[in-house]
């Protein structure tokens, strides 16, 4: 249903919606790495729920949605290179779960005699 008639409200408007949260990514880069150095000191994970909450963002897709922007892309990526990496140091278990949700696979290679075998994990099981 569109607006009622004789509605003004939108009148000269030349975009729709909400603005960017950041439109400098240099300030985007500088806040995430505030946060980095945050759980360094406090001795906490990096996570992209940390990320996202201390950007001020209301969920992760919104923090995603800045790497379909070009000069953002970069910034993001990095950003969730540093959560992975936090997980990959760490190496517990529920890191190991968080890392696999990251699309990481557990699988193991062999090679014996000339003749190459791939076994996943979750093959095992099976």
């Amino acid at each position: 249903m569109g607006a009622p008639k004789g509605n003004k409200y939108a009148l000269g408007l030349t975009t729709s919606g909400r603005p960017p949260k950041y439109d400098d990514p240099e300030k985007l880069s500088q806040e995430i790495n505030s946060y980095v150095n945050y759980c360094i000191e406090n001795e906490e994970k990096i996570t992209i729920t940390g990320i996202a909450l201390y950007l001020g963002f209301c969920s992760r897709q919104s923090f995603y949605d800045y790497e379909n922007k070009d000069e953002f892309m970069y910034i993001i990526k990095r950003a969730k290179l540093l959560v992975e990496n936090s997980y990959e140091l760490s190496g517990q278990t529920m890191d190991i779960f968080a890392l696999k949700n990251m699309g990481w696979k557990d699988t193991q290679d062999l090679n014996v005699a000339g003749i190459s075998l791939h076994f996943d994990k979750d093959d095992e099981q099976a």
